[in-house]
This record gives C-alpha cells, structure tokens and sequence, in this order.
C-alpha cells in the first residue's frame, strides 16, 4: 500500500514539475508565472499559502514578489529583513526550514496576519532559498495542515526543485532585463549622439547663404511639412535631412533613408512600399517597404529627380492619401510619415520635358531649401578644411599644426565642382601625405596647382597644344586672381581687352571662379 502511495505521489510531482516549467516558460513576468507555479503546487499537492519572497540588496529588506492564498492587504505586511524570522534566517543562511508546528515555533513571526488561530490548526511551514550560484536572491515558502501522514521531508525535496528552477527563471529574466535595459541606454546615447552631431549649429558654415538655411531648418523642424531640399551633388543635402529629423518631433522615431539613383528601376517600387510572397519571381516571403518601416517617423528620399514615372504615380498618391498597396497586395496600408526629398536636378526642367510629373512636383516642394554651392560661399572653405583636417588627423593617427598659407590660397582659388564632397576628399589625401605637421600647397591634388605654386614651365609646338596652353593658362590665371579679368590680364601680361576676347574665343566663364 505504501509503495502505491509512494508511486502515485512521484506521478503527481512528475506532472507538478512538467506543468511548471511550462508556466515558467510562457511570459517574462515573473509575478505572473510565480502566481501559477504556486496556485498549481496547492491544487496537486495539497499545499496552501505558498510565497514568493526577493531580496532587494539596495534596501536590505525582504518582499513577497508573488503569493498564493494572500489578500493584497497581506502580501503588503509580508516584509522581513535579513536574519528577521523563519525567512530572513533562510535568506541569511541559505539553508532551508521546515517548522513542523508553527504555533511552537518562536521565530515564527506570522508578519502577515493570515494564519489565525493558531492554537486550533495545527499549521507546518517549509522555506527553502532560491539561489543564483551562492547568492540567495529570495525564498519559496509554504503552507500544510500538519499530519502524521504527511511526509515534510518530501515536501521539502519538492519544493527545493521548484526553487531551482524558479532561479533560473529569474536569473534568465534578469539577463534579459539587464540587456535590455543596457539596449535602451545604448538607443539613447546613439540617439542623443545623432542629435548632437545633426543639430544644426553642427553643421559647418557661416556664410550668408548656410545662415539662411540653418534659419530655414529650424522654422521647419518642427512641423511634418513635406520638404524639398535643393542643390548640387555634395553639398550636403543628407545632412540637412538629417538635422531637420533629429530636430523634430519624430526625433525618437525611425528615420529611413532611400537613394532613388542607386536603385534600378525593377526594383525601387518593392524597395519603396514592399512585397507580397509571389508578387514576382523571386519574392519568396513578404518583405516591408521603406515607407512601412519609416511609419512614424522620416523618409529621406535623395535623387527623387531620378524617379521613373511609374513610380511617380505611386509616390504622388503616398503623399496625397497617406496609404499604399504592397506590390502584388491587395490591403490598403495606411502610413503616418514625414517625407524630405532631395535632389540636384532641375525639376522644372525635367517638367517641361515631360520626365517628372508636375502634380509631384507641387507636393514635394511644400518647403523648398537650397544649399548653396561652396563656390558661392567660400568663406566657410577655412572652417571646412580644418574641421576635416583635425578629423582625419584624428583617424589617422598624425599630428597636424596647419594649413599653409600657399595650400589655403590654392583651395580659396578653386571652383569646387564637386563642393564640400571633393574638398574632404582633397582634405584626407592632404592629411596622409604630409610629413611635417603641416597642410602643404604640393599635398593637394594636381587639379588645385596653379602655375604660381607649382612652378609648371609650358612646352608647346603645334598649334592645337598652344591653343590648350593658352587655355590653360587663362584658367590658372582667373583661378589665381578668383575670377578677377583684370587681375588675371597683369598677371598674363596681356591687355584686359586682349584677355576678353581670348576668354571669349575658349568660351570660359570667370564666375565660377570668384567667391
């Protein structure tokens, strides 16, 4: 009879410890979990007033994270300190407890109030720790009507293995927590990082032109206004986007870039509002768009001017209805999303060609801003080239005192085709060839040499190449004297006169060469 017992007693803690790491497994609330673990250990074995007690190491004191058979009110008196009571020594020692006769039992505080009447119901008590390695983080303790019967060393055993495994349910969830929160601070450095860096004062320039569009950036940043941001490639158009985002009210929320021009035309419409699986061949699985995942927050779209008119169509009905439809998809998907375009194309231009729709034309350029060329603002040229000195000095490991006076003459001197782009290139170059600590005119690029610093001596024979020496030397002369004609004429030694018609007859335009 006793071995029938005894094997329907392990059948019923085999289906208790099944049923538990299931509970275990299901949610990371661990008040929650340890709810049911305790509810279950009363239903199967008869147990009642079972608790889930944690330590708070900050505060020293011992509180009941989770209980069964306890009203609020009761699980709020459940507060011992270390050493105080059945469960403090518990946690004090790590050693389990197992009362037999809880109104015989000194320590036995009953800190709660729920076991009344103690003289009339004979109550046992077991507390056994709950461990991380050897540090006890809390106890498992519980409640039985004392009888003969009833075996207190296998209730201890049992309640041990609950321990145990309630432990690396806490430790798990308390791995994921830290990491978590470890996650949420690493988004907000690098978010608050993305502020700093993107915040306009940042952004280098203080010519007329740059304080125009910082005044324009900050009356607009705020807003969801659709933007339209104008200008030559490599003027800093993505960083512009970039400020008016991090300055915005989305500033918290995704902001998703597209570069129209680097995507074929096959491929930029799934890009831009996704698929559905066997939309087309090759579409496997369902894949979101840029716009879907960009919901909430910014869409940065550069070179919209490459747009093709198929997807023109698409984009305009984005910005009209705020919805699309996946390629191949049926549902209607609605998007809350701030649109910045950008593009160094002329739109209007292309409107009269007939290659950009003139209905799209007028919803991105809600708020036009136009980045000037650097040639136009070349007073930020000095800022510029040390910013990007002390930057690549810095990834470079060199130590740069200087920009000379003959290497700074040479990039105030130039056109700058390529604006702020090609002067960080000319930068980073300078910086890895020079041996001194100091920026020299012979570091820079041939493209900037002029006659005067590089000391070229002009050989010609045929008169196609003096045609293209004397060109040359025109252009040398108007970049030396910054588009200056009558500079450039006493520098050539020629007339003013003389020097128009030539400039005339090469058809080159002294302007891009001024400040």
């Amino acid at each position: 009879m006793k071995a029938m017992d005894k094997a329907k007693r392990e059948v019923r803690e085999l289906g208790l410890l099944w049923e538990i790491s299931q509970f275990l497994g299901q949610s990371m609330d661990l008040r929650a979990v340890v709810g049911m673990v305790l509810s279950s250990l009363a239903e199967r074995m008869g147990m009642s007033r079972g608790t889930l007690t944690l330590l708070n190491r900050r505060t020293g004191e011992i509180l009941i994270e989770a209980a069964h058979g306890l009203s609020e009110m009761e699980k709020q008196k459940g507060s011992y300190k270390v050493g105080e009571g059945i469960t403090g020594k518990v946690v004090q020692t790590g050693e389990a407890a197992v009362v037999p006769h809880v109104s015989q039992e000194p320590l036995f505080l009953n800190r709660t109030g729920s076991r009344k009447n103690l003289e009339r119901k004979d109550i046992s008590f077991i507390c056994v720790p709950i461990k991380i390695g050897n540090e006890v983080i809390g106890t498992l303790s519980a409640d039985r009507l004392f009888a003969e019967s009833v075996a207190l060393e296998e209730d201890l055993r049992l309640l041990s293995i609950i321990a145990s495994m309630v432990a690396q349910a806490v430790k798990m969830r308390q791995e994921a927590m830290e990491e978590r929160e470890h996650l949420i601070q690493e988004n907000l450095r690098l978010r608050s990082g993305l502020r700093e860096r993107f915040h306009p004062a940042n952004i280098i320039g203080k010519s007329r032109g740059m304080q125009a569009v910082y005044d324009l950036i900050s009356q607009v940043s705020r807003s969801n206004t659709t933007i339209l941001i104008r200008g030559e490639s490599g003027t800093g158009k993505e960083l512009v986007a970039n400020a008016i985002h991090y300055n915005s009210l989305r500033a918290n929320k995704p902001l998703v870039k597209v570069n129209c021009a680097a995507l074929p035309e096959t491929v930029l419409e799934s890009e831009l509002f996704g698929h559905e699986k066997g939309a087309f061949t090759g579409a496997a699985f369902q894949r979101k768009g840029r716009f879907e995942l960009a919901h909430g927050g910014t869409i940065f779209l550069d070179e919209v001017g490459d747009f093709p008119p198929a997807v023109q169509i698409h984009l305009l009905r984005v910005l009209q209805e705020r919805e699309f439809e996946r390629v191949g998809g049926e549902s209607t998907l609605p998007v809350d999303v701030r649109v910045i375009a950008a593009t160094n194309r002329s739109l209007e231009d292309m409107m009269k060609e007939g290659r950009f729709r003139e209905d799209l034309y007028y919803r991105l350029n809600v708020f036009p801003i136009f980045i000037p060329p650097l040639r136009e603002r070349k007073t930020d040229i000095p800022l510029l080239a040390d910013f990007f000195v002390e930057r690549y000095a810095r990834l470079n490991d060199k130590k740069i005192v200087r920009i000379c006076t003959h290497a700074l003459d040479m990039l105030m001197s130039y056109h700058w085709p390529g604006n702020v782009r090609e002067l960080e290139n000319c930068i980073e170059r300078a910086v890895l060839l020079s041996s001194d600590g100091v920026v020299h005119g012979y570091d820079l690029p041939p493209s900037l040499q002029t006659s005067i610093y590089s000391g070229t001596i002009y050989r010609g024979g045929l008169q196609g190449a003096l045609e293209s020496l004397e060109k040359d030397l025109i252009i040398d002369a108007l970049k030396t004297s910054r588009g200056n004609v009558a500079r450039a004429a006493r520098l050539l030694e020629v007339t003013e006169r003389i020097l128009g018609l030539r400039i005339r007859k090469f058809e080159i335009d002294p302007r891009r060469f001024r400040k």
